[in-house]
């Protein structure tokens, strides 16, 4: 396609597009820059800004106002029952620290108690095992002390038996009050 310019009595040059230019003695192509209609347009400018403004005023304004009066009443409420809350909230901690202290006053008390009680349980029992450690141990030193008068007497039989073995073993004759004094004597010291 191409583009074809004609030039027509004067009235313009058309473009690429197919606008024609007027030439100087047309109008402004902009209505809103014709200065012709100026007062016109401020009239409707005017009309237009009241009919906003009383639409605004009447009724937009106070819907908004409302809301905002509504808003800084809730506000305001919220505000009073958050500090009311937080009294409470600092009479229940007190509240709660002094039972706490009163449980820990109690529970020292109660285990001064216990370790009073255990400790008297405890004195009995150590007086009763010592008491029993005690006969226990003079039954055990009268059966060791039995013990050892069997073991010397024993150990006197056997020294005796064995010297009389030992003499005869040797070809000599055992004379049993011989062997009896001199094991005697020995085991004396």
């Amino acid at each position: 396609m191409a583009t074809e310019t004609h030039a027509t009595n004067g009235e313009g040059l058309a473009d690429a597009t197919g606008v024609a230019s007027h030439s100087a003695d047309a109008a402004p192509g902009m209505p809103q820059l014709d200065f012709g209609t100026f007062p016109n347009q401020v009239f409707w400018l005017v009309v237009t800004l009241v009919v906003i403004y009383l639409i605004l005023s009447r009724v937009a304004l106070p819907r908004i106002s409302a809301i905002l009066a509504e808003r800084a009443g809730t506000i305001t409420n919220d505000i009073a029952a958050a500090e009311d809350l937080k009294a409470k909230a600092l009479e229940a901690e007190e509240a709660y620290n002094k039972a706490l202290a009163d449980a820990r006053s109690e529970a020292q008390r109660i285990v001064a108690a216990a370790k009073a009680d255990i400790q008297s349980d405890l004195d009995v029992a150590i007086e009763k095992a010592d008491a029993e450690i005690a006969a226990k141990s003079a039954e055990s030193e009268k059966a060791i002390a039995e013990i050892r008068a069997g073991a010397l007497e024993a150990i006197e039989d056997v020294a005796k038996e064995t010297a009389a073995e030992l003499v005869t073993a040797m070809g000599g004759n055992a004379d049993a009050a011989a062997i009896d004094g001199a094991v005697s004597a020995r085991v004396k010291g």
